[in-house]
C-alpha cells in the first residue's frame, strides 16, 4: 500500500526527468500517489519496445500521430485519443508522424513495473 501524503506535492519536470531528455518518469509511490506516469517526448522513428506490464495501461496522445501494438491489434492513434491495453498483454508505440509525438503512459500501479521482451529495438522509453 502506498502511504499518502497529508498535503498536495509539486513534482517539477526536472525531478523526474529522464536523462538529458524531454520525457519523464514518474513513480507515484515516490510522491504519495497511487498511479505512476510515462510523460513522453518523442520524435519520428522513435518509440517504446515490446514489453508488458502486470497491470492495465492507458494511454493519451497530447500531441502527433502514434502507432501502437497491443497483443495483435495494430491501432493509429492522434491527438486527443485515449488508447487502452489490459494487464500482461505485450504492447510497443511508434511515433509515425512528421512531427513530435507526446503522450501521457498512465500506469494503474505506484511502482512501475516493467518486462521488456525486446530492449535492443527500443528508441524511446516508455
Amino acid at each position: 500500500m502506498v502511504e499518502t501524503l497529508a498535503v498536495p506535492t509539486l513534482v517539477a519536470p526536472d525531478e523526474i526527468r529522464l536523462g538529458s531528455g524531454r520525457s519523464r518518469r514518474f513513480q507515484g509511490s515516490d510522491h504519495g500517489a497511487g498511479i505512476s506516469y510515462f510523460y513522453i517526448d518523442n520524435q519520428p522513428g522513435q518509440g517504446a519496445s515490446l514489453h508488458w506490464h502486470p497491470y492495465p495501461e492507458t494511454w493519451v496522445v497530447l500531441e502527433g500521430d502514434v502507432t501502437f501494438v497491443v497483443g495483435d491489434e495494430q491501432i493509429l492513434a492522434t491527438a486527443g485519443d485515449t488508447v487502452t491495453g489490459p494487464a500482461y498483454v505485450p504492447h510497443k508505440f511508434t511515433n509515425t508522424g512528421t512531427g513530435t509525438m507526446r503522450l501521457m503512459g498512465i500506469h494503474a500501479s505506484a511502482i512501475i513495473i516493467q518486462t521488456d521482451l525486446d530492449p535492443s529495438s527500443s528508441s524511446g522509453t516508455e
